[in-house]
């Protein structure tokens, strides 16, 4: 049997047709199949790759850990120094926020900070946003809605409500009751859709005033897709509970929940063990992730971010988009109809550029590169689309 043959057999999909591209090679923004065919990841693996694919810089942090240690023991127990030197520099950065429990993926940031709100407040319940992803666990599917994706694995978690994302009169939910009030500082799967400056201001004011926390999930925003760090940095906020994975990782599978040290104290006692992982925070992937910070950090890419994003919109121009919605490299195209979507993507595909929809907006078309995208890439990538959309 071939290797596509036993992918179709042995390894489990999660749609009827899936592409099925052989990879063969990934450099840069570029993946490569085995016919040598190239492809432009204008989706960045649906983030991770926020540097591109074996980043120089990352592959070599990856290497040097690999001579040394691996996985040793059962996360929290051993003092390992990619985890320590990561959750120190994220400390730098992150004012207020100054204990890392790390992870394996963004899901389960979802997971281990619901159990902390529960676990600090003592409360039961938990307000999301509709049109919201945070994960496909049970604990973090509950919090979606609409159901479409969720209906046929019920029941889920009970004390689950739903505000709707940039409207104040929804915030008069949030009581005594409420452990949690979990949003995305930008909502992605809604299609790219930016939060109000004065309604997130409006909803810190009002998880203080009740003693609720306020979980942000920046699980696609952060590290750097919005041109800042944290796309919450903007808005003059900082929340209880921050949720980061995907490009936290540069690739690699890292994920994780920040809060204060005094509330993430709370897992150790009553009982102990009040949140383990075997593998959250392995050494090789926090040295990953601590290469990625340090070059966003250190390099001049999130400077580079409006530029790149303002070369997006002036290409994208064409009768057939309706709208273009967009927060750094981050953009949805929209137009207005899912099957013309699907088309150009099928398009995009065979000229060689890898673009996708979102869950809860399939009328758009989404783009998201690594931020190391370069000129002559975006034009190319624009070319590509606005080809397939006059198909």
């Amino acid at each position: 049997m071939t290797t596509r043959q036993l992918f179709l057999h042995h390894v489990a999909q999660t749609s009827p047709a899936p592409l099925a591209l052989e990879i063969g090679r990934a450099e840069g923004c570029w993946l490569y199949d085995r016919d040598g065919k190239k492809y432009l990841d204008l989706i960045a693996g649906i983030g991770p790759s926020v540097l591109g694919h074996r980043h120089p810089k990352v592959q070599a942090a990856v290497q040097a850990q690999l001579d040394v240690y691996w996985h040793t023991l059962v996360y929290g127990e051993f003092v390992l120094s990619p985890q320590v030197h990561l959750a120190g520099k994220l400390a730098e950065n992150l004012p207020g926020l100054d204990s890392v429990y790390f992870v394996n993926s963004g899901t389960e940031a979802t997971e281990g900070a619901m159990k902390l709100a529960k676990r600090f407040t003592g409360r039961p319940n938990f307000l999301a946003c509709h049109h919201a992803y945070h994960g496909s666990t049970q604990g973090a599917a509950s919090l979606m809605s609409p159901t479409d994706f969720t209906l046929a694995f019920q029941p889920l978690l009970p004390g689950i409500g739903h505000i709707t994302f940039n409207d104040n009169a929804g915030l008069e939910q949030i009581d005594q009751h409420t452990a949690g009030v979990i949003v995305e500082t930008v909502q992605g799967e809604a299609g790219i859709v930016l939060a109000r400056p004065d309604w997130l201001v409006a909803l810190r004011r009002r998880c203080d005033d009740t003693g609720a926390m306020l979980i942000l999930d920046e699980i696609q925003a952060g590290m750097g897709r919005t041109g800042h760090l944290f796309a919450f940095e903007k808005y003059g906020i900082t929340p209880d509970i921050l949720l980061l994975a995907k490009g936290f990782g540069g690739g690699m599978p890292l994920g994780a929940f920040i809060a204060r040290r005094e509330v993430m104290q709370t897992l150790t006692h009553d009982p102990v063990l009040g949140h383990i992982t075997t593998f959250g925070g392995h050494p090789v992937c926090a040295a990953a992730g601590l290469a990625t910070l340090e070059i966003l950090l250190e390099s001049n890419l999130l400077a580079q971010v409006p530029e790149k994003e303002a070369l997006f919109k002036k290409l994208l121009v064409h009768p057939a988009i309706k709208e273009l919605r967009s927060v750094g490299l981050w953009l949805a195209v929209d137009l207005g109809n899912a099957a013309k979507v699907q088309r150009v993507i099928s398009r995009c595909i065979a000229a060689g550029v890898i673009t996708d929809w979102f869950l809860f907006n399939d009328q758009s078309l989404r783009i998201a590169p690594p931020l190391v995208i370069n000129e002559e890439e975006i034009r190319f990538a624009c070319a590509v689309i606005l080809s397939a959309l006059q198909d």
